[in-house]
C-alpha cells in the first residue's frame, strides 16, 4: 500500500510518500489553480501507484476549503482521502529544520517536511497502515 501525504496551502503544497512505515518529503508544488492541482496530483498518484491519500487538515478558516478540495480530489482520483489534524505541523517541520542547523534554502522545504510530518502521524497510529 503506497499512501500520499499533503499538506495543503493556498500559496504551496507539500507532498510525502510512504511504501512502508516511514513516510519521506516528495516535493512541493506552488498552487496557481485547483485545475492544475487536481490534474497533478493525479499524475503523482498515478506514477507513484498510490492507494490511500492522507491530507492535513487544519483549524480554521482553510478547514473548509481542504475540505471541498478533498472532496474534488476523491472524485478525481477515486481514491480515498484521509484527513489528518495538521494543528502546528508546519511549525513543528521549521523548528525541526533549524534544530537541525537546515541551510536556508532548506528551510524553504518546509510544506515538503509538514506533509511528511502528517502523513507520518497518521502512519504511528497503532491502528493504520
Amino acid at each position: 500500500m503506497t499512501y500520499l501525504g499533503i499538506d495543503f496551502g493556498l500559496a504551496v503544497v507539500g507532498l510525502s510518500l510512504a511504501s512502508g512505515p516511514l513516510a519521506e518529503p516528495l516535493g512541493q508544488k506552488r498552487y496557481q489553480s485547483e485545475t492544475k492541482l487536481l490534474k497533478f496530483l493525479a499524475q503523482v498518484i498515478n506514477d507513484h501507484q498510490v492507494s490511500t491519500i492522507v491530507l492535513g487538515l487544519p483549524e480554521g478558516s482553510l478547514a473548509p476549503k481542504v475540505k471541498t478540495f478533498s472532496k474534488k480530489l476523491e472524485a478525481v482520483t477515486g481514491l480515498p482521502v484521509i484527513f489528518e489534524d495538521e494543528t502546528l505541523t508546519s511549525k513543528e517541520a521549521v523548528q525541526k529544520l533549524l534544530q537541525a542547523m537546515a541551510p536556508v534554502k532548506k528551510r524553504r522545504l518546509d510544506h515538503q517536511a509538514a506533509a511528511t510530518l502528517i502523513l507520518q502521524q497518521y502512519l504511528d497510529q497503532p491502528t493504520k497502515a
